[in-house]
């Protein structure tokens, strides 16, 4: 064969290079076989070898699971350690505080009963959420949200009293109930606070309300029932914080002591053994549970599940690794990140992980 029917060398050397051996412990990808017919569970724990967000998905379940077994007995015995902590039934009691947060449009979907759900068996120990997701539980338990359409018009609905939260119809009544509910609340919180010397702080606000609504079916209600703490440092930005304003000219003088709170917030994360960080969304939760974990060198475990980018420099859409850099997660932490919508991907994670053990 003559040199100019030969493949030049430059492109075999450029196309046939050789590869380095992988791994013994890399996985190969593989999805599901069908062919095995429908199981949701075999289905969903191929996720981790199919690739993309769904490996992510099936490492995610990996963390949480992980943060739920983990016990102080898994850790050696370190030399300062107190006689109490040498005790291998306390060492066996300890487990890993997990710190789980949401953003209020979860809340006003049906993600809702799956936080509730969690809650109710006291799965989490921490939660933290923004205004918009304690009144939007609240105002479930008065009167229902309903499916709409992305593409319906904002004029033609704001004309009719109806809010739309993405595909989600909020009807405008039902704020209007909110504020018959909580007015005679208020009321009495600042009557509390005049006679008794009550210091109000969002939690024990959060904790009060989950009281008064009584409602199986609030999330706030079964945070009350097991003393679960819940944390919203953005409280007046929402309807809550509209019926506050509106309070304040009604019967003024309510106090709402925000730093009893942070210090209360640091203190879950600094006095605790282990932690893990379950983050739904992004923005002030994200934050604020990341921030808190600082205090402690570093969350243990962390999962994120949101949809934003990183590239303008957002804290909602960095990864943990980031978070690495300002200590908020630990250096050698195991954490993920879920590129998806809570919506589609939550109440799975949780089938795979927290309802299975229970």
């Amino acid at each position: 064969m003559s040199s100019k029917d030969s493949v030049p060398n430059v492109a075999t050397a450029a196309v046939l290079v050789r590869s380095e051996s992988m791994p013994d412990d890399v996985q190969p990808i593989r999805g599901y076989d069908f062919e095995k017919g429908v199981d949701y569970n075999m289905l969903l724990s191929t996720y981790v070898n199919t690739g993309f967000q769904a490996s992510n998905f099936g490492r995610a379940v990996d963390i949480v699971n992980k943060m739920r077994a983990w016990r102080l007995s898994d850790d050696p015995v370190a030399e300062n350690d107190s006689k109490e902590i040498r005790d291998p039934e306390y060492r066996t009691s300890v487990k890993c505080k997990i710190f789980l947060g949401y953003t209020s449009n979860l809340i006003s979907s049906g993600i809702r009963e799956t936080i509730k759900y969690l809650v109710k068996n006291s799965m989490v120990d921490v939660l933290v959420s923004t205004a918009g997701g304690i009144e939007e539980d609240i105002i479930k338990c008065l009167a229902p949200t309903y499916l709409g359409n992305f593409a319906l018009e904002g004029q033609a609905l704001r004309s009719k009293g109806l809010n739309r939260i993405g595909n989600l119809i909020v009807p405008n009544n039902n704020y209007c109930k909110f504020e018959d509910w909580i007015m005679p609340i208020l009321d009495q919180m600042l009557k509390e606070q005049k006679e008794d010397g009550a210091e109000w702080t969002p939690s024990k606000i959060i904790h009060r309300l989950g009281k008064e609504a009584n409602h199986p079916d609030s999330i706030y209600y079964w945070a009350y029932k097991n003393n679960i703490p819940v944390y919203c440092p953005a409280i007046t930005d929402g309807s809550l914080g509209d019926m506050i304003y509106f309070h304040s000219y009604r019967n003024p003088g309510l106090v709402i002591d925000v730093v009893q709170d942070i210090h209360a917030m640091n203190t879950e994360a600094v006095q605790a053994k282990k932690t893990g960080m379950v983050i739904l969304g992004s923005g002030l939760v994200k934050h604020h549970i990341c921030n808190a974990n600082l205090m402690r060198n570093g969350a243990d475990y962390a999962v994120f599940v949101n949809t934003a980018q990183e590239f303008d420099g957002s804290d909602a859409g960095a990864r943990p690794d980031e978070a690495v850099s300002w200590g908020k997660i630990k250096a050698d932490a195991e954490s993920v990140k879920v590129h998806a919508d809570v919506s589609l991907v939550f109440p799975l994670l949780v089938a795979q992980s927290f309802a299975k053990s229970n």
